[in-house]
């Protein structure tokens, strides 16, 4: 649904036999504070999208499924390392 610009972030539903659903919402432009190199501090535009996991708790443990996700978010911020 992340291709729906007016779907920012949602939560699927884990159908029978899955174990585990992805979902990915749209990008935004999101300010953000930066510290500049001259000390001063101000804002910048970046682009971030939501994404939520939802896991059959029989099946895989919820710190399991936060560890995956917090993987999957490197390999978001860094594509490369699916190379290496």
């Amino acid at each position: 649904m992340g291709m729906n610009p007016a779907v920012d972030n949602f939560t699927a539903i884990i159908n029978p036999p899955q174990s585990t659903i992805l979902a990915i919402g749209t990008t935004q432009k999101v300010a953000v504070p930066v510290e500049n190199e001259d000390g001063t501090t101000g804002f910048e535009w970046d682009e971030q999208l939501k994404v939520t996991g939802s896991f059959d708790h029989k099946v895989v443990d919820g710190a399991i499924g936060a560890e995956w996700l917090k993987e999957f978010k490197k390999v978001l911020e860094n594509p490369l390392q699916l190379l290496l």
